[in-house]
């Protein structure tokens, strides 16, 4: 089952403002399991355990607008329903960008049985994320910048062919990953910048910058792929401001303090290169 393809992208309003926990917005599509492309049933089943599979009662929705964070950047994706009237429910389950239809956002999940209005393209639905996990993703996902500036003030001098690589934000699983060997003898030093960066309560900013704005302010080591925005587009960026800058898309809290007491766990190397956990509390 398919009821419309758009080639339309999805406003990510949560780009604009990460308060934003509701939003009315109108559906664009909407596409049964067995309708997706291969490349978005691969999405789907990334998100399930290993052997799940989508069923007929498993659609993606596809709206003009969406405050739900998609998966990506290492921080998971946001939960949360969708709406139409009093009798019409689709509970979102996973979030990720479509991997055919360049700039969508798909919304995965189910109806509510006891739907009567199952939706239409051109409804007008309202969405309503699960804030709790919105702030935890959103606390993780600051204190991963919070501690990769960190090990960067400390390090970026002591070891050869330091740089940051990735990250993940998810609970229980959150870790920055360095290049280079971080030895253990750098756990206690790392956590003390880190308090310091979180008790200093600065201020985290979000900013649209091209390449020559990377270049002005010295940081030109960090001007992302051009292929992942639009013509014209500006990258969206994260300041810590008296830290670092970082080129994201996530979700982020006001200040560090907002963050909560955060731990460095251990610190672990492999192949040249260094993986430091961390968790919140």
């Amino acid at each position: 089952m398919i009821r419309k393809i758009t080639a339309a992208r999805t406003y990510l309003a949560f780009h604009h403002n990460a308060k934003l926990y509701k939003l009315s917005t109108v559906v664009s599509a909407i596409k049964s399991f067995s309708a997706l492309e291969e490349a978005n049933k691969l999405l789907f089943k990334k998100g399930k355990d290993d052997d799940s599979k989508g069923t007929e009662d498993e659609f993606a929705i596809v709206t003009e607008k969406t405050i739900f964070h998609p998966q990506g950047g290492g921080q998971p994706s946001d939960e949360g329903v969708m709406t139409k009237g009093d009798d019409g429910v689709f509970r979102v389950s996973m979030v990720r960008m479509d991997a055919v239809n360049d700039g969508q956002v798909l919304h995965f999940g189910r109806f509510d049985s006891s739907s009567a209005n199952r939706f239409q393209v051109g409804d007008t639905v309202e969405q309503s994320i699960d804030v709790d996990k919105r702030l935890l993703y959103s606390r993780l996902h600051t204190a991963g910048h919070v501690l990769g500036a960190a090990v960067r003030h400390l390090l970026e001098k002591e070891i050869p062919g330091f740089d940051e690589l990735k990250a993940s934000h998810a609970p229980g699983n959150a870790a920055c990953e360095f290049q280079g060997s971080i030895e253990g003898k750098w756990k206690e030093p790392i956590q003390q910048k880190l308090d310091e960066y979180i008790d200093k309560a600065m201020p985290v900013e979000v900013d649209f910058w091209d390449e020559e704005d990377f270049r002005k302010n010295g940081l030109e080591r960090l001007i992302p792929d051009r292929s992942l925005t639009q013509p014209g587009e500006k990258f969206r960026v994260v300041k810590i401001v008296g830290a670092e800058v970082y080129p994201c898309g996530g979700t982020h809290v006001d200040t560090t303090d907002l963050c909560g007491k955060t731990t460095v766990k251990k610190i672990s190397r492999s192949k040249g290169t260094s993986r430091v956990s961390y968790n919140v509390d």
